[in-house]
């Protein structure tokens, strides 16, 4: 996928085929458009009895119609896919602060903890500036997740790209989204909003 991350869960990858899908449509439109354009700079179509051509005209408005079909018909389906939630097995509860998140893990124990970026000065060998944490969330895989995000100050968002998910954290509110990962790793994701 071209300048997408590697998927590890199931909408990810119903994400990725999207982008390839909806890529090759505005390829193919480049493509005849330019064409178009490049037949016009270098031919003169001249008929001295062409007054108005109406099947062309029925054509250039029926025609992106079904294209915009073909967009809109796989874009409905992934978000509807992106909102359901199914039966969650784990409930993980992430509140936003700035520079930090708390998580919560409440469905067996109540194991709450804080996870701060690691300093620069404290990076090790092989760690990833501004990504790698103190504490690291650990999850299972091949298990239905519920995430409920909330923030105690400014809206954060709560993102982990390679799963396919990024939602809001407000304060005052709880958000809801659910994730499913394929398989086991090392994922990283970032408050991806303007904070304040």
């Amino acid at each position: 996928h071209i300048l997408l991350i590697d998927s590890n869960s199931p909408l990810m990858e119903q994400l990725n085929f999207f982008h390839d899908h909806t890529l090759l449509i505005i390829t193919l439109i480049t493509i005849l458009v330019g064409y178009n354009m490049l037949s016009l700079l270098t031919n003169s179509f001249i008929n001295r009895f062409l007054l108005h051509g109406q099947l062309i005209e029925i054509i250039w408005t029926i025609l992106p119609a079904i294209i915009l079909l073909f967009i809109a018909f796989p874009s409905l389906r992934l978000l509807y896919l992106l909102d359901e939630t199914n039966k969650p097995s784990l409930t993980l509860k992430s509140i936003g602060h700035q520079w930090y998140w708390s998580y919560e893990y409440s469905d067996f124990k109540n194991i709450e903890f804080d996870s701060y970026m690691v300093p620069s000065a404290e990076l090790n060998e092989g760690d990833f500036r501004l990504l790698d944490v103190d504490n690291r969330i650990v999850l299972p895989n091949h298990t239905q997740i519920r995430l409920i995000a909330t923030a105690t100050d400014v809206i954060h968002s709560w993102t982990v790209p390679s799963l396919g998910v990024k939602i809001d954290a407000t304060p005052g509110r709880l958000n809801q989204t659910n994730f499913y990962m394929n398989r086991s790793g090392l994922f990283f994701g970032q408050c991806s909003e303007i904070c304040g």
